[in-house]
């Protein structure tokens, strides 16, 4: 429960009247709904200090460096990082808390041993780093993931939903034994009907000119989007995938624009979730990644066990029970495997043992 901890008590100026930890550090009462989304293999560096100076520069990553620079250039981190990401900078750091400068020894890491995704995800959403889970094969969870744990409750049935741009994604949800709603990969969007799910399924089934087993993030947003629309679930858990894809395809400036889109898509996700009454100051945000990458500028386009940097993730979170800590500079360590059981507590539920 490190995460839940810190984010929560370090803004209690005295401590409740009776001690019943977990769930006395709330401040106020549990959030009734959670959208967790993460924004795959993209670095602690570029989410704290925005594009690497020297990465702009290199032709070899970013073969029109004079545009780069126009974009996401400046002498000042804090400038790049605001122009790279102003949904992060702009509102969820002056209302939420953001986790991973480590820099000011602020340290989020992964626990498994393998730091790529299905290991990143399984971690994640099961709160455990599990030495089985030690691939990326489509193969069936045999763990519990917070989500299908949810979906078992009798006020969370039905009220789950995951997309993906990768399409593993029902594997490690393990659709079939959870019963959760998963959409991921080049899937069509079923159980709502509306003009833009018919739009998005017509292109898919066109055959568009597919990135190998990951859809375009903004198909995935505008699925996602509708679905909340739509259905209005109480969890949605929504993973973008163009970052990493560009990331190892060796494009700097591919990935700092799929993080840029993806920052205006939690930009629209928010505003969405604060003018709809069903959300509105109901509803939490958590976004983070699944693992990190190299922090050369020889090995960033890859990562794993033996690659310095692929451990190192961060964490963000936004809602009404989350304290205004901003970007948090005491030191510390937190773990991925913190996310699920601080998940579940910002709805009021305990899951698993940490």
């Amino acid at each position: 429960m490190k995460l839940l901890s810190t984010l929560l008590v370090v803004v209690l100026a005295f401590p409740p009247a009776e001690t019943n930890p977990p769930l006395a550090l709330l401040p106020v009462a549990p959030a009734q709904n959670l959208f967790i989304v993460t924004l795959d293999g993209f670095r602690w560096q570029e989410v704290f200090a925005g594009a690497d100076p020297a990465l702009l520069s290199n032709p070899k990553y970013t073969p029109d460096t004079a545009l780069a620079h126009m974009m996401y250039g400046d002498a000042d981190a804090q400038q790049r990082r605001a122009r790279l990401l102003p949904f992060f900078w702009h509102v969820v750091a002056k209302k939420g808390s953001l986790y991973g400068n480590r820099n000011f020894g602020n340290k989020v890491n992964v626990a498994n041993l393998y730091h790529f995704s299905y290991p990143g995800y399984n971690e994640m959403l099961t709160g455990k780093a599990d030495f089985k889970t030690s691939s990326n094969e489509k193969r069936n969870n045999h763990n519990i993931t917070l989500l299908e744990f949810l979906q078992q409750l009798p006020q969370f049935a039905g009220q789950v939903a995951a997309f993906s741009s990768w399409d593993v994604f029902p594997y490690i949800l393990n659709e079939a034994r959870s019963g959760i709603y998963v959409n991921s990969g080049y899937q069509q969007v079923k159980q709502l009907t509306s003009q833009a799910t018919d739009m998005l399924n017509a292109v898919q089934a066109a055959g568009i000119d597919a990135p190998g087993n990951v859809r375009y993030d903004g198909l995935t947003f505008i699925a996602a989007k509708e679905y909340v629309a739509k259905k209005q679930p109480r969890v949605l858990f929504l993973s973008f995938g163009e970052t990493d894809e560009a990331a190892h395809a060796g494009r700097y400036d591919l990935y700092l624009q799929a993080a840029k889109e993806t920052d205006a898509a939690l930009a629209q996700l928010w505003q969405y979730i604060q003018t709809t009454p069903a959300y509105r100051n109901k509803t939490t945000l958590l976004i983070t990644t699944d693992h990190g990458r190299g922090r050369s500028e020889k090995n960033w386009t890859t990562h794993g066990m033996f690659i310095a940097g692929s451990s190192q993730t961060w964490i963000a979170a936004l809602g009404p029970n989350i304290p205004a800590l901003g970007e948090v500079q005491v030191s510390q360590q937190l773990y991925q495997k913190d996310v699920a059981a601080t998940a579940a507590q910002i709805l009021g539920v305990q899951f698993g043992k940490q």
